[in-house]
């Protein structure tokens, strides 16, 4: 059997009958002559398989274990069918009773997996790097208490595009728009438009609005507080 017909299913044992659920969802691929291993975990993976081995990932559990899954996935550019174990799921969308029809229409070409921007971040306080990572929805800078305000300047460009200052600000792709972007009061973007939400929460001005900025626009985000710096 090919490493393309080979899944991983990324199962959250924190979901009810997650670990029953992926036995099921194992022999069903299994009908299907795929070839699948499960990931079961209850926090944080402490040993990784090797991920590029597999042409699908299956995260059982809701829109929390999927944007982890995709923290892995997304780089090796691994499709990731998200099943729904939990209360809301507003990316997570199939449930346990509709997978198997959306992997065979997947399967047969009959639907294409959609494609979704990622942000890639690195936090720094002086030359030290703080931070590397990936995210699917979005990247969030704020103070360490609440309710005090920083004060940040956003580069796009390497030009100076606005001064804020806000309890912190959202930077969201259109995938996190329905998620803290739209809480703050951001627009819903269609998650696969290329571009980026910027959206200061709680700003210090009613001039300061949520942006959408074209996604392939490197940004920079200093943050000066009274405690520290720290530049994104």
């Amino acid at each position: 059997m090919s490493e393309s017909r080979s899944a991983l299913i990324f199962a959250n044992l924190n979901k009810d009958d997650a670990g029953h659920a992926a036995q099921i969802v194992q022999a069903q691929l299994g009908d299907r002559e795929w070839r699948a291993d499960i990931l079961a975990f209850h926090g944080p993976i402490s040993e990784y398989p090797d991920f590029s081995r597999y042409g699908l990932m299956v995260s059982l559990g809701g829109d929390g274990t999927l944007l982890y899954a995709a923290s892995f996935a997304g780089p090796l550019g691994i499709p990731i069918l998200p099943i729904n174990l939990g209360t809301l799921g507003f990316v997570a969308a199939n449930k346990m009773d509709t997978w198997a029809a959306t992997f065979d229409s997947w399967q047969s070409r009959a639907i294409e997996a959609s494609r979704r921007l990622m942000l890639k971040v690195q936090a720094y306080r002086g030359k030290e790097v703080l931070y590397r990572g990936l995210a699917l929805n979005d990247i969030v800078v704020s103070s360490e208490g609440s309710a005090h305000m920083i004060r940040m300047c956003l580069y796009v460009n390497k030009e100076c595009f606005g001064y804020y200052r806000a309890d912190g600000l959202i930077v969201s792709t259109p995938t996190g728009s329905t998620a803290y972007n739209l809480a703050a009061g951001g627009p819903a973007v269609h998650p696969e438009i290329s571009a980026l939400i910027i959206n200061p929460i709680c700003p210090f001005t009613l001039a300061s609005r949520p942006l959408v900025i074209p996604a392939r626009s490197p940004w920079r985000l200093p943050l000066t507080t009274q405690k520290k710096q720290a530049q994104f």
